[in-house]
């Protein structure tokens, strides 16, 4: 079943069965009962409990049998020993949907996994779509179908709006809800997947992404258990125009931990889930703070008026504040450039002593003349210098006298300039918040989340124009030689048929072999120790390089099988590979391994010494193309000194390009048998001259995997 599909009877039902309805509104079985009552909701509701003609002032049903109806939704609010009876009663009464609050099943071990899969299987039967178990529910706002036993709805329903929350942690993703209502931010749907039986994070995203009602989709992520799936869902939302921003949880080793303990599923790594949410255009978060933020902004700002860059002016009453507003710009990848002449005459005929470059301290004259604010304000926006305009008001919307100031000017400013993004960094009033909000400006509180916002919005624009260069699909390699994972000569001469390039090299067994290959080869030479037993030759003195003459060669040989017996009596010598002795400009280290979730992925970073110290390199999943591998290279920090800086020659990037998108092929190809590349180092010459693996080395599955050389 493609993502998404089935859930109308989930988040639009025109009937509610509650099984295990309770008199008491403060139990799990009596709160829908009672949510849904309270807040309106327009369709039937039918209490099912044997043990009560009425529940909540509403008749009661013994069991789903005896319904007047098949309800579009049911609601399981009883223990888990008893939840595999009615979700299996509630498919052959030809429920549409259920969801089930109970716990007590796969986040509990195998009994409870066996319990679980009663539930799966019952409604694949019947194709009737299940949610949950151990699930806080799904809440659509504007119809007022709730089935959620969430406090957050204690006091009242969220405003409608169009941010979409779908969430793996029920009170995580309640939490979010919350937050979006006490920021006068509309919310359109909610739901909660908990171990996802059936209805996963995928389904959620992508209904949503066909939703009418939701234009912007905050995802609170666990962990993955279907990369397929999730990948559709996010194309779907990107091909909607609906931007995804995520929020993924579970990045360190003990919240991997903690995370597959409480969904029962295996955490995929962190940085292919950077690598993904880039490929399919959706965003990343490290905080709710920052998905609030950019959920709210993102959805008032759509679909027109993103930032198309990162450049900013800020206008401002104190220098103080621009110069933080600077700060935290700077600090999240944003610019300021300079206001043109003109605009800067305007400012200083208004106000002689402003700083008019950027920032613009308009100083106190702008809040106590509205006349003046205005035709800063105006001078400023109308610059298209910039790509967004910020503009702090601390203090000024709990002013009476500065709030209708500032609302007065705003709402000039945005019939005036109705595309232009302007975000204010304002802390008021909810009314007065609301009202900003209606008019089309985005509000933020502090002054770096203001500035973190900005930038992400002009990621979101930027993934949203990007695209889609996506590789084609490879086949199945043909079997790999088990030469290609007996040592490094073989692994490259396999890499090298994928067009990975590599040197000319030669196996000899003898002193005497080596010379005549070091002088066809041409000096100077390297030698290296070939083994299946030692992986990394450095560390029994297995290489030795810059040999010069067939002399050298002859006495380079004896000491490097000297040291190699000594230090790894017992290691297997298949003999010596002679290599020559090849210069660059700068090396990389290059390599895949499979992922659990998301398959084989391909990493490519500053290699040599700097490698593991640095940690600079950037992941994909296998197979990339040659654009994506050269967007792989521009993300490295060390891309800067791979591309000339200071002087240095420009190392030879499009080769580097085709290495990293070839190997990704091979990897992707190679999946059944390849468990880990290494390619380390890929050296890279001047631009124009290519690049070389020097050393390679293929895992088998079941191998224990490499460690660095």
């Amino acid at each position: 079943m493609r993502p998404g599909e089935g859930l109308d009877a989930l988040m639009s039902p025109r009937s509610i069965a509650v099984i295990g309805a309770s008199q008491e509104a403060t139990k799990i079985g009596g709160r829908p009962v009672d949510l849904l009552r309270r807040h309106g909701y327009a369709g039937r509701i039918y209490p099912v409990n044997p043990k009560a003609a009425t529940v909540q002032g509403l008749k009661a049903y013994a069991s789903v049998t005896e319904l007047p109806e098949a309800p579009d939704l049911a609601i399981i609010a009883v223990d888990a020993e008893r939840a595999g009876e009615a979700v299996e009663q509630c498919a052959a009464r030809g429920v549409r949907s259920v969801v089930v609050f109970s716990s007590g099943f796969a986040e509990l071990g195998e009994q409870g996994r066996a319990m679980q899969d009663r539930l799966r299987v019952a409604a694949q039967k019947s194709g009737m779509r299940l949610l949950g178990p151990n699930c806080l529910g799904a809440v659509s706002i504007a119809e007022k179908s709730i089935a959620t036993f969430s406090i957050v709805l204690e006091h009242g329903m969220p405003a409608a709006g169009s941010l979409g929350i779908v969430s793996q942690s029920g009170n995580l993703g309640s939490y979010t809800m919350r937050l979006a209502s006490e920021r006068g931010v509309g919310v359109s749907r909610f739901i909660t997947t908990g171990n996802e039986c059936d209805i996963d994070i995928a389904d959620g995203i992508a209904w949503m992404a066909r939703d009418p009602a939701t234009r912007v989709i905050l995802c609170c992520l666990e962990a993955c258990r279907d990369a397929g799936r999730l990948i559709a869902a996010l194309e779907a939302a990107r091909d909607a125009g609906k931007p995804v921003i995520a929020m993924k949880i579970g990045t360190s080793a003990a919240g991997q931990a903690a995370a597959a303990s409480h969904t029962g599923a295996m955490a995929g790594s962190d940085a292919v889930f950077d690598a993904l949410f880039a490929r399919c255009g959706a965003v990343r978060v490290r905080s709710l703070d920052e998905l609030i933020d950019l959920g709210h902004a993102a959805s008032i700002l759509l679909p027109d008026r993103l930032p198309k860059g990162p450049g900013i002016a800020i206008l401002t009453a104190s220098g103080g504040f621009g110069v933080l507003l600077a700060d935290a710009a700077q600090s999240v990848g944003l610019t300021l450039p300079e206001l043109g002449a003109e605009t800067q005459r305007k400012i200083l005929e208004l106000v002689p002593f402003a700083s008019a470059r950027n920032p613009v301290d308009a100083t106190a004259q702008m809040s106590s003349r509205p006349d003046l604010l205005e035709k800063i304000m105006t001078a400023v926006v109308a610059d298209e210098r910039a790509d967004t305009v910020i503009l702090p008001l601390p203090f000024s919307l709990h002013l009476p006298r500065l709030r209708s100031i500032y609302m007065d000017t705003l709402r000039n400013m945005r019939a005036q300039f109705p595309r232009r993004p302007i975000v204010l960094c304002v802390d008021g009033p909810p009314d007065a918040l609301i009202e900003l909000h209606a008019l089309g400006f985005p509000t933020v509180a502090s002054f770096d989340g203001c500035c973190a916002t900005v930038a992400a919005l002009v990621r979101l624009h930027a993934a949203a124009q990007r695209p889609q260069d996506g590789p084609a699909a490879v086949a199945q390699g043909a079997p790999l030689s088990p030469d290609a994972f007996r040592h490094e000569l073989g692994a490259k001469r396999a890499l090298a048929d994928a067009g990975v390039p590599v040197l000319a090299e030669r196996l000899v067994q003898d002193a005497d072999a080596a010379a005549r290959a070091a002088t066809e080869i041409g000096y100077p030479v390297v030698l290296k120790i070939a083994s299946p037993d030692l992986p990394h030759k450095t560390e029994v003195g297995g290489v030795i390089v810059g040999l010069g003459s067939e002399a050298e060669v002859h006495r380079a040989y004896a000491q490097m099988r000297d040291r190699v017996a000594t230090n790894a009596p017992n290691a297997a010598i298949d003999g010596v590979i002679v290599a020559p002795m090849a210069k660059g400009v700068a090396e990389l280290i290059l390599g895949s391994r499979i992922d659990p979730v998301f398959g084989p992925v391909v990493m490519v970073g500053l290699g040599g010494i700097f490698a593991e110290i640095l940690q600079d390199t950037a992941v994909q999943m296998a197979p990339v193309s040659e654009t994506q591998a050269m967007a792989m290279l521009t993300s490295l920090k060390a891309f800067a000194v791979l591309d000339g800086a200071r002087g240095r020659p420009r190392a030879d990037l499009d080769a580097a390009a085709r290495a990293v998108a070839a190997l990704s092929r091979f990897a992707a190809a190679n999946a059944g048998t390849v468990a880990e590349i290494d390619v380390n180092p890929l050296l890279l010459r001047a631009r124009g001259e290519g690049a070389v693996a020097l050393d390679a080395l293929l895992i088998p599955h079941g191998a224990r995997p490499a460690q660095s050389h």
